[in-house]
């Protein structure tokens, strides 16, 4: 019998991680963590019911994303993004988004395109649910999976790092008021465009989108000073 490779199992602790990290992702969504707040591990592990250890590690991870940043000997700071930092990542990603649109529209096949359909209803359910990970996550698949198509790789690389670094904090307002609703339908409607193969109007409506999601930022409500607590008490095992 021949002698098997030694693996690397998944631990309990890794999965921990895991999921801490996408409880903090749903509380800065959430706005439950406000930028420019510093937070500690042990605190955060208190209000989640874990050891600051997998804490600390999903921090890590979020770090690498860009949402926070490591404040020796105190904690993490939730990364603050100024009203220039989001112009700016959207200036970027109209520059590459809108003209790769039009390309795709032009060299996509009907069965592509229609296989991110189930994705745009997705994202319409999600919103209208006001469930904000299920929308982002819906909404990330649809737009990288459609410049996927493009055929460039390191394209999709890069705006998924755009789209990460740029993640909108704070949309509960938003979500509970349905103003998520209708930026949401807009992905079923660029569909339209693309297989009707008006490679024009699609970049026109991606260019629309882009602003309306960016218009929805700058005009939500500011949250309340008080800060609301993170805890959700995870079920770790």
């Amino acid at each position: 019998m021949s002698e098997l490779k030694p693996r690397k199992l998944v631990s309990v602790q890794e999965h921990l991680r895991d999921q801490v990290a996408n409880a903090l992702r749903a509380a800065l969504i959430a706005g439950e963590l406000r930028p420019g707040v510093i937070y500690s591990a042990p605190t955060l592990a208190a209000e989640y019911g874990v050891s600051a250890t997998p804490v600390r590690e999903a921090m890590l991870d979020l770090a690498h994303e860009g949402l926070v940043e490591s404040v020796r000997n105190k904690g993490f700071r939730v990364t603050e993004l100024s009203e220039r930092d989001l112009d700016e990542f959207t200036e970027i990603r109209a520059l590459i988004e809108i003209p790769t649109v039009g390309k795709v529209a032009r060299s996509a096949t009907r069965e592509q395109l229609e296989a991110l359909r189930p994705t745009a209803e997705e994202i319409v359910a999600a919103a209208r649910a006001g469930d904000l990970i299920g929308y982002l996550e819906a909404d990330r698949r649809f737009h990288l999976g459609l410049l996927a198509l493009a055929g460039n790789s390191r394209l999709v690389e890069t705006v998924g790092d755009l789209r990460k670094r740029s993640r909108l904090y704070g949309l509960t307002e938003l979500a509970e008021a349905g103003a998520l609703v209708a930026s949401a339908r807009e992905h079923a409607e660029l569909l339209d465009f693309m297989l009707a193969g008006d490679a024009a109007a699609a970049e026109e409506h991606m260019r629309h989108h882009l602003a309306h999601v960016r218009s929805l930022w700058a005009a939500r409500k500011q949250e309340t000073p008080e800060q609301k607590s993170p805890a959700r008490k995870l079920n770790a095992r």
